[in-house]
């Protein structure tokens, strides 16, 4: 199937490894040229080379940029620009906020969450819609977590900030349509990446058990029975990135092998 994303120019953040590299990686297969970044100069460029063996189809391009900070979101912006001269896709993501009970965070790790993943969002939006805008065509797809619909109580920060997010997506679609822009969410479950692990090194000393022992629990809570590889995530986002989605807008699309409860 062709998806029609030959010679797009895609915006993936934090894209040096687990869900955000795999989903340049998918790109990068249809052709679109990529513009990975990480705060991390050598994981990024490591990213690059291993996105350039698996996928030849489009340009691989690596920029440093930290996506809690808005001057360097807007660096990420104007070099895009300046490399390809356009940005027709922008997929939000940002590493996960800190992990813990609501009786032993700090304000300042409430405030790096809000930073990191909300305020990341309105930035990197806010940055490309204009470039979208004129060309009447742009697809938003923004990266949250399966808390923005099951909250879970040691990722109370992760629960009260994503949903957030779900908001100002639902507004923006309505605002954007008329631009040919098109902006969804997608809410990932349980997907072997580095993320996964460090919750599974904060839960699994709570109750004193391997991390080994912690994921083989937690696979048994998914209805298909195991936890989810990254490239899965990757096919639904550059689904709703392409031609073939152009009636979908506004939508939080679970992509979590059946674990959120809720009919919602």
């Amino acid at each position: 199937m062709d998806l029609g994303l030959k010679g797009r120019v895609a915006i993936v953040c934090a894209s040096s490894q687990g869900l955000g590299k795999a989903t340049a990686t998918g790109f990068a297969r249809e052709g679109a040229h990529v513009v990975i970044c990480s705060r991390d100069t050598s994981k990024l460029d490591a990213a690059a080379q291993e996105i350039r063996r698996e996928a030849s189809g489009g340009t691989v391009f690596p920029v440093v940029a930290d996506v809690s900070s808005a001057g360097q979101i807007t660096n990420l912006v104007t070099e895009t620009v300046a490399k390809f001269g356009r940005i027709d896709v922008l997929v939000t993501n940002a590493g996960g906020p800190p992990v813990g009970l609501f009786a032993s965070l700090t304000d300042e790790q409430w405030e790096k969450g809000f930073s990191l993943n909300l305020m990341s969002t309105v930035r990197l939006i806010r940055a490309v819609v204009p470039e979208m805008q004129k060309r009447k065509w742009g697809r938003i797809i923004n990266i949250t977590s399966l808390t923005v619909k099951q909250p879970l109580g040691d990722l109370i920060i992760s629960s009260s900030i994503r949903p957030g997010i779900m908001g100002l997506s639902k507004i923006l679609s309505q605002q954007l349509g008329k631009d040919g822009i098109l902006i969804n969410t997608v809410a990932p479950g349980y997907f072997l990446t580095a993320r996964q692990k460090e919750i599974g090194v904060a839960r699994a000393g709570a109750r004193g058990i391997s991390v080994e022992a912690y994921l083989a629990e937690q696979a048994k809570d998914i209805p298909v029975g195991r936890l989810g590889d990254p490239e899965e995530l990757a096919n639904a986002i550059v689904f709703l990135a392409s031609e073939k989605a152009s009636y979908i807008s506004g939508t939080v699309m679970a992509i979590d092998g059946g674990t959120i409860r809720g009919i919602f």
